[in-house]
C-alpha cells in the first residue's frame, strides 16, 4: 500500500495540485468576530481578504484540534498502513502538537510520521508536493521521511508586506521586529528560514522590492522547485513570475494564493516566493 501523505491548510497548496498528488489537508481556523471559518474550506482568499480590508477588529487563527488530525489519521488508516503528516513550523503555530497527539489514538493500527517543516505556505506546500511524489513513486515512509528532511535545510520562503502590523498584532513578528521602525512607505522584505519570521531588507517602493525578491531568488541559484504567491494581486505575481523566469523554467512554477490562514499575518498586498534550492 502506498504512503499517504497528510498536511495542514497553511501550506497554500493549490486544489489541482492537492486532488492530482492525493493529499489530505487539515484545516485551520481563521475567526472574524464570533464567525468561525475553516481555511481552504468555508472562506475563499478572495473572499478573506475582502471581509479583511472593512474588519474593524483583525481576525485571529487557531490550529487544529487533535481529535481533527485523529479523525483524518483513522480515515486514511483504511487504505494504508503509513502516512507521513508534515505541517507549519511549530514556531509558529501549534499544529505540530495537535498532530502529535491525534497520532495517539492511532497507533498500533497505523504508523504515522510527523515532521515539522520549519516553514510555512508555500515553503511547506513544496516539500508537501515533493513527499507526495515520492508517495506515489513507491517509496517507502522512511525513504519519505529522509528526503522531506533532506529538503528543510534547503527550502526558503521570502516576500514583501506593504506593512508589518499584521505580523506584529499577531505575535508572529519573530526575528523580523527588527524592521518594525521602518519609515512610513518603506516596504520589509521577509523572509521564513528555520521556522519563524525573520528580516531581509526593506526598499522604498514596490518595484524596488520585486526586484529585490529576485535578486534573493537568484543568490540560491541553482534551484530544484519554485513557487510564487500573492495575497490579492494576481497582477503582480504575474509580473514577479515572468522576471523569475530567467532563473527558474515559467512552465514548472507554481502560482498559487496565500490563504487565509498566512493573510491574517501578512495582510492584503503581499508577495512572495518558495523554492527549493539545489542540493550542493
Amino acid at each position: 500500500m502506498a504512503v499517504k501523505v497528510v498536511t495542514d491548510s497553511t501550506c497554500d497548496l493549490p486544489k489541482d495540485i492537492v486532488r492530482a498528488l492525493g493529499i489530505t489537508v487539515v484545516p485551520l481556523r481563521v475567526h472574524f468576530g464570533e464567525a468561525t471559518y475553516r481555511d481552504g474550506v468555508d472562506i475563499t482568499p478572495s473572499v478573506f481578504f475582502s471581509k479583511l480590508a472593512s474588519a474593524s477588529v483583525l481576525p485571529t487563527t487557531s490550529q487544529p484540534s487533535a481529535g481533527e488530525f485523529t479523525a483524518a489519521y483513522q480515515a486514511l488508516a483504511r487504505e494504508t498502513d503509513e502516512i507521513l503528516s508534515i505541517h507549519i513550523s511549530a514556531k509558529l503555530s501549534g499544529t505540530c502538537n495537535s498532530a502529535l497527539v491525534g497520532r495517539q489514538v492511532v497507533e498500533g493500527s497505523c504508523r504515522i510520521e510527523i515532521i515539522d517543516s520549519l516553514q510555512a505556505s508555500m515553503g511547506l506546500g513544496l516539500i508537501v508536493i515533493a513527499a507526495a511524489r515520492a508517495a506515489q513513486a513507491g517509496q517507502s515512509l522512511d525513504q519519505m521521511a529522509n528526503v522531506v528532511r533532506g529538503l528543510i535545510p534547503r527550502t526558503y520562503l521570502m516576500g514583501s508586506v506593504e506593512s508589518l502590523e499584521y505580523l506584529h498584532k499577531g505575535g508572529r513578528i519573530g526575528k523580523a521586529s527588527v524592521l518594525l521602525g521602518s519609515l512610513l512607505g518603506i516596504k520589509p522584505i521577509i523572509g521564513c528560514h528555520d521556522g519563524e519570521a525573520q528580516a531581509l531588507g526593506r526598499e522604498r517602493t514596490r518595484a524596488k522590492a520585486m526586484a529585490r525578491l529576485v535578486k534573493l531568488v537568484e543568490e540560491h541559484r541553482p534551484i530544484d522547485e519554485l513557487a510564487v504567491l500573492d495575497s490579492n494581486t494576481p497582477s503582480d505575481a504575474e509580473d514577479l513570475a515572468d522576471r523569475l523566469s530567467a532563473l527558474f523554467p515559467r512552465e514548472r512554477m507554481v502560482c498559487s494564493r496565500f490563504g487565509p490562514v498566512l493573510g491574517t499575518y501578512l495582510g492584503p498586498g503581499a508577495l512572495g516566493v518558495a523554492f527549493i534550492e539545489s542540493e550542493r
